[in-house]
């Protein structure tokens, strides 16, 4: 059994011009920071332009878009979508990233922290769980989500009221952590079926 920390990849998925997505982002990894049983790398989408078209050989121009960022999927053991809820669903650059990836998601598990207005990003979450299924990852149960998150934070970037979400990332990170030892150790015995 592995005691070395668990490499979570947390991808903030809005690239908007304004967008709230790094104050969250940051936030929650700051929630990782306690925790010896986690590695965090912060993929910032904003940081990593992607192809807009789909193919199966990609040229070199896609190669060198996806070098940034493919590597970084594929060392992480396992994710946290931080999305915010664009027209009662996620983020097209969200899409596009799973979109141009697949092997990288097979087996590993994925947390949600959700942000928003009155329903605080939750309907993007719910249409990202079938969609990493079809992907063979593990989506886990409890999530982070903001209503109303414009309010929630300080100028600094600090909740104002931080101890209910506190609680939820914990759980959240445990739930994560129980998952991605648990298939890690799985996939060091035999490769995955997909």
């Amino acid at each position: 059994m592995s005691t070395a920390p668990l490499r979570l990849a947390v991808i903030n998925s809005s690239v908007r011009e304004g967008r709230f997505g790094p104050t969250v982002a940051r936030w929650f990894v700051t929630q990782t920071g306690q925790r010896p049983d986690v590695e965090v790398d912060l993929v910032d989408l904003a940081e990593h332009p992607l192809p807009h078209e789909l193919s199966h050989s990609p040229d070199d121009e896609v190669a060198a878009l996806l070098a940034g960022v493919s590597p970084r999927l594929a060392a992480a053991e396992a994710f946290v979508v931080v999305t915010p809820e664009y027209n009662h669903s996620y983020p097209a650059s969200l899409k596009t990233l799973i979109d141009w990836h697949h092997a990288e998601w097979l087996a590993k598990p994925v947390g949600f922290v959700s942000y928003g207005g009155l329903s605080g990003g939750l309907r993007s979450v719910e249409h990202l769980r079938p969609v990493f299924a079809e992907l063979h990852a593990v989506t886990v149960r409890d999530c982070v989500s903001f209503h109303n998150v414009w309010g929630q934070f300080d100028g600094s970037g600090a909740l104002t009221e931080p101890g209910a979400a506190a609680s939820a990332a914990k759980t959240l990170l445990d739930q994560l952590v129980w998952w991605g030892v648990s298939l890690r150790e799985a996939r060091d015995k035999r490769a995955y079926a997909a």
